[in-house]
C-alpha cells in the first residue's frame, strides 16, 4: 500500500504540472506488474489503490512503468516509505525532507507488538524491580534479559 501511495502522489504531481508523457521507474515488482495488468490483484486492500492508479494513468498521453530491483533502488524505496507517512494539509505540496548521508552504516531493530498487551520493555522493568526472571524464560532469554537490563536504570 505504501508503494501505491507513493506512486499515486507522484502521478498527481505529474498531472498538476501538466506532464503528458511519463516514465515511472519503480522498485515494487508487484505494483509495476499489477498496473500493467500482467499480475492479478488478490489483496482486497490494494484494489482501491490499483483502480485509482489506473484512473490517473488515463490522464497521460503516454505512460510507461519500468521495474528496477530494490537492491539498485534502496534510496528511492526509503523516500517512498517516508512520503506515505507524512501528512500535509496541502496535498499537492510536501515540505522538503533534509537528508544527510553518513559514511558509516546505521542499524535498527524492528520490535513487533507483544501479544500479551505489555510494552516491549515490560520484562526488563520487572526484572529490575524484582530481581527475578520470568517463569517462562529459558537460559538464552535470561542472558538476554540480564544484558538488556544493564542499559536501563
Amino acid at each position: 500500500m505504501t508503494e501505491y501511495e507513493a506512486c499515486i502522489m507522484g502521478l498527481n504531481l505529474a498531472i498538476d504540472i501538466n506532464i503528458q508523457e511519463l516514465l515511472v521507474i519503480g522498485d515494487s515488482d508487484l505494483l509495476v506488474h499489477q498496473v500493467q495488468g500482467e499480475w492479478a490483484t488478490k489483496n482486497t486492500k490494494i484494489l482501491p489503490y490499483l483502480f485509482h492508479v489506473q484512473e490517473l494513468i488515463k490522464r497521460f498521453t503516454m505512460i510507461e512503468f519500468k521495474h528496477v530491483p530494490k537492491i539498485q533502488n534502496e534510496f528511492a524505496d526509503t523516500l517512498a516509505t517516508l512520503s506515505s507517512m507524512i501528512y500535509h494539509p496541502d496535498k499537492n505540496f510536501i515540505n522538503p525532507i533534509p537528508i544527510r548521508i553518513h559514511s558509516q552504516p546505521a542499524y535498527y531493530a524492528h520490535v513487533e507488538e507483544e501479544t500479551n498487551g505489555n510494552p516491549w520493555f515490560y520484562d526488563i522493568k520487572e526484572y529490575l524491580a524484582k530481581g527475578e526472571y520470568p517463569e517462562y524464560a529459558n537460559h538464552t532469554q535470561k542472558r538476554t534479559l540480564h544484558r538488556l537490563s544493564n542499559h536501563f536504570f
